[in-house]
């Protein structure tokens, strides 16, 4: 029986996931969510298990709203070009099953600034904080992860209005896994 836990940055992305679906709060950024997730799974037993990483995200693109389950996710602020450079894969894009299409450029870089906004678009439709360390880790450990991210924002000026937002696309996001966690 497939079992589930619910990553989330912050406890009120997760607020609305419904009692006994196992939750972790990983803090803001890649970094921090990796090592939350890498902890969290190397303490249970992961056969059967699926990750959901729900939260809050930026639309790069205008009039872009609602929920989305991104098909890949790439780190955004690595400089992936040098690193090849020298021989290296940097894994600056990870695929992940099941997505819809979307593309979600993950970071360390809180966007509200509209150049950077343009500058990710090019390659994103979304952006957050911590979805490349959840899959990152997730990979690392072999275990099946879904990106369930809802719109809070437009990755602008108006997104440090973010901590306003959260409750209501937490709100959907607790609906999407009372929907779809069985």
């Amino acid at each position: 029986m497939t079992q589930y836990l619910v990553v989330s940055a912050i406890a009120g992305e997760a607020r609305y996931v419904p009692d006994g679906v196992p939750v972790v709060v990983t803090g803001v950024g890649k970094t921090a969510a990796a090592v939350a997730v890498s902890r969290a799974l190397a303490e249970r037993d992961t056969t059967d298990l699926v990750v959901l990483n729900v939260g809050t995200t930026g639309a790069l693109r205008d009039g872009l709203s609602g929920l989305f389950l991104p098909s890949k996710v790439i780190n955004h602020d690595v400089n992936a070009d040098a690193v090849r450079a020298i021989g290296l894969d940097p894994q600056d894009e990870l695929p992940i099953e099941g997505g819809d299409g979307t593309v979600l450029a993950s970071g360390d870089v809180f966007v509200a600034d509209p150049v950077v906004r343009a500058r990710l678009a090019e390659r994103a439709q979304l952006v957050d904080m911590e979805a490349y360390g959840v899959v990152y880790a997730c990979r690392a450990y072999g275990v099946p992860v879904r990106v369930v991210k809802h719109v809070s924002d437009s990755a602008d000026g108006a997104a440090l209005d973010w901590p306003a937002l959260v409750d209501a696309s937490a709100k959907v996001l607790g609906e999407w896994v009372s929907e779809n966690v069985r």
